[in-house]
């Protein structure tokens, strides 16, 4: 089978590791060719391109698929993938992102492509945006919904506002979570070389957050409760994993609070060293107001570190409340304080719950499971095309 997936850009994120892990592991897999097309990866979130670009054949890079809006340029990648897939005549398309999920899928079908498929890693609409914006992109996800013949969550709550806003049908839609290499993670350990190059005491204890520094991401909120929490806690630390455009921003919201020197920012980190950041962690907090399923909760639960989230999108269906973490609501800073407090206070319960959560996430998140799930997804589709026939349009 000829597979060929899109996404708009590969920087370091949760839907781009996912992309070039899936791209990486079907390629290895029997009957399976595979390619990766993207856009152009500008911006501080640093990039995967590397992971692709050394095997032959498998990266093609679309200078005019961006980002952001801009109707010529949006033009000429639709045109572009077009002609691509009729050039490639691939049996499948999966598409990921907003931008080349939409574009890429209305193109294979203009190319005829029997088989297309979309990853909803993050909601495009919500009510993290403005009206118009929202009105917008729900209506292009509609369009390029009538033409996607499956599309794939990763987590079921992706699936329900999709369907809420009537996009597909339920049969439409399986749940294949983001796999990763566990690990490094299952052998992350507290290592007192590496807390002393971060400007961390061996009795500090520290709340991380791994995510781009980033509008809807919470650093906001964590920094409103850091003021209250440390002057209960003088030695909780707040170690800020990531870089992003609101980097000097955020940095300037430290200093005005007065945490500053307990705030650590440690800049762009390659994913291969996030698990011996996570190792360093006592808690792990993720506040995003839109995220599919971000990875640091399961990659936090898999090093046994215990997470506190906000109850958004699919953060529910690994921070179980009370046994794998803390589930709050969104913008309840009186709850993140509490739980952070409770945390701190209580080593056992850490321990219980960041046990639990291991446990859970050596069953659902290895990237082998990931991969075979989807190559038996793809397997049923063409079956399932096959038994109906050739269409005429």
């Amino acid at each position: 089978m000829r597979v060929t997936h899109v996404i708009t850009r590969l920087v370091v994120g949760g839907a781009q590791e996912n992309t070039v892990a899936s791209v990486l592991g079907l390629r290895r897999k029997p009957g399976f060719a595979v390619d990766l097309v993207a856009g152009p990866t500008t911006g501080p979130e640093g990039s995967l391109e590397s992971r692709v670009r050394g095997e032959p054949g498998l990266y093609t890079c679309l200078p005019d698929l961006v980002r952001a809006v801009n109707p010529w340029r949006d033009l000429r990648a639709y045109l572009a993938l077009r002609r691509l897939f009729r050039e490639r005549r691939p049996d499948l398309v999966h598409t990921h992102s907003g931008k080349a999920g939409v574009l890429g899928r209305l193109a294979a079908h203009a190319a005829g492509v029997p088989l297309i498929v979309h990853t909803i890693h993050g909601p495009s609409f919500g009510p993290f945006q403005g009206p118009v914006a929202n009105a917008l992109f729900t209506a292009a996800e509609r369009l390029a919904g009538r033409v996607t013949t499956h599309f794939v969550v990763v987590a079921q709550a992706m699936a329900e506002q999709y369907l809420a806003a009537g996009i597909g049908r339920r049969d439409q839609f399986t749940r294949v979570v983001s796999g990763f290499d566990l690990e490094p993670f299952l052998t992350a350990r507290n290592d007192p070389e590496l807390r002393a190059r971060l400007g961390l005491a061996p009795d500090d204890f520290v709340v991380g957050k791994i995510a781009r520094l980033f509008k809807l991401k919470g650093h906001d909120d964590l920094l409103a409760v850091a003021p209250d929490l440390i002057r209960q806690y003088p030695q909780m630390k707040f170690l800020l994993v990531g870089d992003g455009a609101w980097r000097a921003r955020l940095e300037a919201r430290a200093r005005a609070l007065g945490v500053a020197r307990h705030v650590i920012f440690t800049g762009l980190v390659p994913p291969e060293q996030v698990p011996a950041l996570v190792g360093v962690m006592d808690v792990v907090v993720h506040l995003s107001r839109r995220e599919g399923l971000a990875r640091a909760l399961p990659q936090a639960l898999a090093a046994a570190r215990p997470v506190v989230a906000y109850d958004c999108d699919g953060a529910s269906e690994v921070c179980r409340d009370g046994e794998t973490g803390f589930l709050i609501p969104p913008g309840r800073l009186d709850r993140l304080r509490q739980r952070l407090i409770e945390l701190a206070a209580d080593a056992g319960l850490r321990r219980h719950l960041g046990r639990q959560g291991q446990m859970l996430v050596r069953d659902w998140f290895p990237v082998e499971r990931m991969v075979d799930e989807l190559a038996a997804l793809y397997g049923r589709l063409a079956a399932a095309a096959a038994q109906r026939g050739p269409t005429m349009d």
